[in-house]
């Protein structure tokens, strides 16, 4: 007896097929038919060569979300008569692995490889992760992983030694636009959309196919007459939110851009990078951080007002707060992509570190030392020691480091903004030291 819940059909009541959603529908048959990565499936890409030889290894498929990772794999089953066996690290434990492990062991004794598709692989931890070992390399399962996260940090050295890394790419508008004739084709009618929403709505997928397609399902579904505009079109579905996530991989990748783009002087992209960042969600208050850091690490002493600057609009954003507070930070990656560029003191402080590092605990030269006691002075602490401010040009050019050391040079001023005048004073203290080490000597 059906119980409240049951949606099966009464007796003698014909089934409903359920529709399958149109992703399912056109779902690529050949790796041919594969969207956006000729780059790896080509003749000359890492799995088109594996094919064309006739040998499939272990892979980790690292890309973006809805870019083929899952057909990819199930293709590659297809084309080596592997037995495609699916299982999600989200959703999988140890007792999962252990029977999918005795099925494969005992399809092979029979003859028969097993290809072992593990989606978002990154998830099962260490001692999970070892567990696949044993098994590819005695060749009962070819493992293929999925993952959006760097490899490099979320999976062992011991499974990435064994296993190819793929890097697929998300899909640019052209390879959206091939999906979307796919799509009408299956559908048999076009998007009834101008050429401006149709490029809206491919856009708003973000390089995920498979969002693409829903997108399109979405919009078939409405049963419009005529033709939507942008601006209909955007009353009608919300803009998906960028791919973003504030501890992983995406935040790197962009806060890396935005430093990057501000060394190299480029205002516009440093204000795309910024942007991308605030509308992910990024704490502004991260941003002004690392912007006072570009400030110290990449203009220095070329501006220094440009460490001002940056302190200045990061007090600023914490008066004001979001959204008014962001044009702060706006206006100070500005001002520093414009500035004058010189790593020089970053370069000058980490020479000095290593150099002290280095140097053990070798003491200062006894005349640059105090001598409080009677004790200390009778040892030579400040016997010979030269008061500057009595000594011609202010400057006694006396020795400063220890006395076993041969004299070092950290800081290099570059001929940029305000270090071509430190430069001037560099070279003439240093001239003016040698003038006085041969009067010393004469």
């Amino acid at each position: 007896m059906a119980d409240l819940f049951d949606t099966a059909p009464a007796s003698g009541e014909p089934a409903r097929a359920v529709a399958r959603p149109l992703a399912d529908r056109i779902r690529p048959a050949r790796l041919a038919d594969v969207v956006g990565q000729d780059k790896v499936l080509g003749p000359d890409g890492p799995l088109g060569a594996m094919l064309h030889a006739g040998s499939l290894s272990s892979l980790i498929l690292w890309g973006p979300p809805g870019v083929g990772k899952t057909t990819i794999a199930r293709l590659l089953a297809q084309e080596t008569d592997l037995a495609f066996v699916q299982i999600s690290a989200i959703f999988s434990g140890v007792p999962e692995l252990r029977k999918v492990f005795d099925a494969a062991r005992l399809r092979h004794q029979q003859g028969r490889g097993t290809l072992l598709f593990v989606d978002e692989i990154h998830r099962f931890n260490k001692a999970q992760q070892d567990s696949f070992l044993p098994h590819m390399e005695d060749g009962t399962i070819t493992l293929v992983g999925a993952t959006t996260e760097n490899p490099s940090f979320e999976l062992n050295a011991a499974l990435l030694s064994r296993a190819q890394v793929i890097v697929l790419e998300r899909l640019s508008l052209a390879d959206m636009e091939r999906l979307a004739q796919r799509a009408e084709k299956e559908l048999d009618r076009p998007l009834p959309l101008t050429a401006e929403a149709r490029d809206r709505l491919l856009e708003m997928a973000d390089g995920d196919g498979r969002a693409a397609l829903n997108l399109i399902e979405q919009v078939m579904a409405w049963r419009v007459p005529g033709k939507l505009d942008t601006d209909q079109l955007a009353q009608r579905l919300m803009r998906r939110a960028a791919k973003y996530d504030k501890s992983g991989d995406e935040h790197y990748n962009l806060i890396s851009a935005l430093h990057k783009s501000v060394r190299g002087s480029d205002p516009d992209a440093a204000l795309y990078w910024l942007s991308r960042m605030l509308e992910g969600g990024e704490d502004p208050r991260y941003l002004a951080r690392r912007l006072t850091r570009m400030a110290v690490e990449d203009i220095g002493l070329a501006d220094p007002a440009a460490q001002r600057h940056c302190l200045d609009a990061w007090a600023l954003y914490e008066r004001l707060g979001s959204p008014e507070g962001e044009l702060a930070l706006a206006q100070a990656t500005i001002y520093l992509a414009l500035a004058p560029k010189s790593n020089a003191g970053y370069v000058a402080y980490k020479a000095a570190r290593d150099l002290a590092r280095r140097s053990g605990s070798q003491m200062p030269p006894k005349h640059i030392l105090n001598a409080p006691t009677g004790l200390m002075a009778d040892q030579g602490y400040g016997a010979g020691y030269r008061y500057d401010h009595d000594a011609e040009d202010g400057f006694s050019g006396q020795n400063y480091f220890p006395d076993d050391m041969k004299r070092p040079v950290f800081y290099l001023p570059v001929e940029r903004g305000f270090e071509r005048e430190l430069k001037k004073r560099v070279e003439w203290f240093a001239g003016l030291r040698q003038k006085r080490r041969t009067e010393d000597k004469a």
